[in-house]
């Protein structure tokens, strides 16, 4: 069945899907970089995507959805799913590892920045003046961050560079899912984006990792079975659904405020320090992802007829 129109309306369930969309993802910052310190990078974030893949193939069958990929939709996919899951979680999680996960957390979502600027170079969007200056703030968050990462460290910021990264990949993909975008559920699409780009991450895992001993703290246990079951099971369907229900501009308030909650989280659960530099970096983000993300506020009725 196709999906219902956006409603203009909220609903007391649709906000508090939100707020926990945003909370869920927004502490994983700290959650994951605690995990990693106990569980192999690769072998994570292979338990990770084979939960994703599961979970949504399961929602997808609840739903009544096909689950099958159409004819000739095979190379689209496999790039899609190099640059969305491949490329994004190998970047993010070993970035994560190397700096504060507040700041990993601002980085990684200035990747509606770069789709901007994709979808203008490539899909021949228009530049407008709020997008130029939104992409100006966004330049000017990363100028912050990653300046003051030379200039304490004295060397190339690894840490910041992996983020960044991996948000110019997960732009990639997102300007891919918009051109020839095959006829296909979006559970049905994520979940196979999930298996075909967690395969080469569940071999890398399988070549360099050691072998799994399960003998970890509980709090390493937490983060593997949050991650799975809270940010790759629950997280993608409640996003799939507000996206399914809500305006544009509705759903996408939760990708403004993730970054700030995973900085704030990031101070409380690991003690990071945030100075002058995170605090002006958030506020840049937040600033460039409204004008990006946000449709401009439509003219009264009246003004446009007095215009005519």
């Amino acid at each position: 069945m196709p999906s219902p129109a956006p409603s203009r309306v909220v609903s007391a369930d649709q906000l508090f899907l939100l707020a926990l969309l945003t909370l869920i993802w927004g502490v994983n910052w700290p959650i994951m970089k605690l995990t990693v310190l106990e569980v192999p990078v690769l072998t994570f974030r292979t338990l990770c995507v084979a939960a994703g893949s599961l979970g949504c193939f399961a929602i997808a069958r609840l739903a009544g959805n096909p689950v099958g990929v159409p004819k000739g939709a095979w190379p689209w996919l496999i790039r899609v799913s190099f640059f969305n899951v491949t490329c994004w979680n190998l970047f993010a999680v070993f970035g994560v590892t190397l700096m504060p996960s507040g700041r990993a957390s601002i980085l990684a979502f200035t990747m509606p920045l770069w789709a901007a600027a994709i979808g203008i170079l490539w899909l021949n969007e228009p530049m407008t003046r709020r997008r130029a200056f939104g992409l100006a703030c966004g330049l000017a968050s990363l100028a912050i961050l990653i300046g003051d990462d030379v200039r304490v460290f004295g060397e190339a910021p690894l840490g910041a560079m992996l983020m960044l990264g991996g948000a110019i990949t997960w732009a990639i993909g997102t300007a891919l899912m918009k051109k020839n975008r095959p006829a296909m559920p979006t559970s049905a699409l994520t979940a196979w984006q999930m298996t075909l780009g967690g395969l080469p991450i569940a071999l890398l895992a399988l070549a360099f990792d050691p072998v799994p001993t399960f003998d970890v703290s509980p709090i390493a246990a937490f983060g593997v079975v949050y991650n799975m079951l809270a940010c790759f099971v629950f997280c993608y369907w409640a996003w799939f659904r507000l996206v399914d229900t809500l305006p544009v501009a509705v759903s996408s308030m939760s990708t403004l405020m993730i970054p700030v909650v995973g900085t704030i989280s990031g101070a409380l659960i690991l003690s990071e320090s945030v100075g002058w530099q995170e605090f002006a970096a958030l506020v840049l983000v937040v600033i460039a992802l409204a004008l990006i993300l946000l449709p401009p506020r439509a003219k009264p009725a009246y003004a446009a007829g007095a215009a005519s």
